[in-house]
């Protein structure tokens, strides 16, 4: 796929370090739910400096939305996300992702990894075909969960969420468990979707594997 530039069209912070970017949408221009982009800035400097980053909009919008964790200490590309303003350009690069939906199941989302899930559940939504769909949701704080009144709106008691660094009497505490992962997974389980850090993809991997979940039902890719 050839490169395109984009003007931004809004730019806004949805929980202290994760942007909201609007950009235009180039003619033509396709995807599937779940699967991202490469970004590049268009600065002196940054043109070169591709990353990548989900689409969070549905396919059929006239505009692309992307969901973008920041991290200023590294003083790299999301560092200089965060400078950006409406009309500012990105060139957007090849269409990739190996998180699809095949069916109704369980989706375990470490931070950013969430990203790829939010244009699947908005698309599922856009069907009525929610169903029984769940999210175990890992995050530092309550203030870094991502879209958290969407996905409560979107899945109800399904939303299922857990904190490592903060005790609040509305979520669970710690790290992901095998245990904890028992309370919401069957064993007969078909359809997982991992998204996360790679460290706790290894780890949730194993729990999975130690549950009896087959590992062929394991869609997984780190962000």
């Amino acid at each position: 796929m050839k490169q395109h530039v984009v003007k931004i069209k809004s730019i806004k912070h949805i929980t202290p370090d994760v942007l909201q970017i609007v950009t235009e949408k180039p003619q033509n221009y396709t995807f599937n739910p779940g699967q991202a982009t490469e970004i590049s800035i268009n600065k002196d400097g940054w043109k070169d400096e591709k990353r990548p980053f989900t689409f969070t909009c549905l396919p059929d919008k006239d505009y692309l939305e992307f969901t973008i964790k920041t991290y200023p200490s590294h003083k790299g590309v999301t560092n200089e996300l965060l400078k950006l303003k409406k009309d500012d350009e990105l060139f957007l690069h090849d269409v990739f992702g190996a998180i699809a939906y095949k069916g109704e199941g369980v989706f375990i989302a470490g931070g950013a990894g969430v990203t790829p899930f939010i244009c699947i559940f908005r698309y599922l939504q856009s069907k009525n075909e929610i169903g029984e769909n769940k999210l175990i949701f890992s995050n530092k704080t309550k203030d870094d969960i991502i879209l958290a009144v969407e996905f409560k709106k979107l899945l109800g008691e399904n939303f299922i969420n857990i904190l490592s660094d903060e005790q609040s009497d509305d979520y669970a505490y710690g790290q992901i468990t095998e245990g904890f992962l028992k309370d919401y997974i069957s064993s007969s389980a078909k359809n997982i979707y991992l998204c996360g850090p790679p460290p706790m993809m290894v780890e949730v991997e194993k729990q999975l594997l130690s549950l009896g979940i087959d590992k062929s039902t394991i869609i997984q890719e780190d962000f």
